[in-house]
């Protein structure tokens, strides 16, 4: 499909038809990036997208443990109450 690069404002745009839009499942914000064959135009994924079902799979596995062993202080040891 051909589009034309048209003047908006102080700047330059392309009008994307709803057709496209909607296939592509685009809509508000997108995110655009330039690659060696041209810009790619895609969704924006939330922020922690799929943390969750990661974080799930490394408790399943055993592998969400702490990196450093607990070093802990002579106060905590003797003094404070869990």
């Amino acid at each position: 499909m051909k589009a034309r690069i048209v003047r908006i404002g102080n700047s330059q745009g392309v009008r994307i038809p709803k057709p496209l839009l909607e296939q592509a499942g685009l809509s508000g914000e997108v995110e655009l990036r330039l690659e060696p064959e041209g810009l790619l135009l895609a969704a924006i994924s939330p922020t922690r997208d799929g943390w969750a079902d990661a974080a799930r799979l490394l408790h399943e596995r055993g592998d969400d443990g702490l990196l450093d062993e607990s070093l802990a202080t002579e106060f905590e040891e003797s003094e404070w109450q869990w």
